[in-house]
């Protein structure tokens, strides 16, 4: 991974249209950061590297969103969530494939990187949500 690849949630998106869930690992203290940023928030360095993590983890919470942003309203009623991947990073997102009587906290999840794929207008950035596996 080129060491000119911006930290950026831009970038972050770029690697998701790769089928890549992708972090900022510091190169000072190893803290790795999920979405990346550009300062450690463990030691302030500002060097880090790429690297892909798994895109397997469990539920730990989540909401029902029934009244949504205007590009997200024909989606209404959906499951938002955020989800503890294998290393312990967590990660928010959509999640769809689970009935709301079947969702609580601990179900196995997996990033998904066709199933949210809708046209819309902002953001820009290919969309990403969780599936069971």
């Amino acid at each position: 991974m080129s060491s000119q690849t911006p930290f950026t949630i831009e970038q972050f998106y770029k690697f998701m249209s790769e089928g890549k869930v992708m972090a900022a690992k510091c190169r000072k203290c190893g803290k790795i950061h999920l979405p990346p940023r550009p300062i450690c928030d463990n030691c302030y360095a500002q060097e880090f590297s790429w690297t892909e993590v798994s895109g397997k983890g469990k539920l730990l919470t989540y909401t029902i969103i029934h009244v949504a942003p205007p590009q997200f309203q024909p989606l209404v009623p959906y499951p938002v969530g955020i989800v503890q991947l294998e290393n312990g990073l967590r990660l928010p997102g959509m999640i769809s494939g689970v009935a709301e009587a079947q969702l609580k906290a601990g179900i196995e999840l997996t990033v998904d990187f066709e199933a949210c794929n809708t046209n819309q207008t902002w953001p820009q950035w290919r969309r990403y949500c969780f599936k069971p596996p």
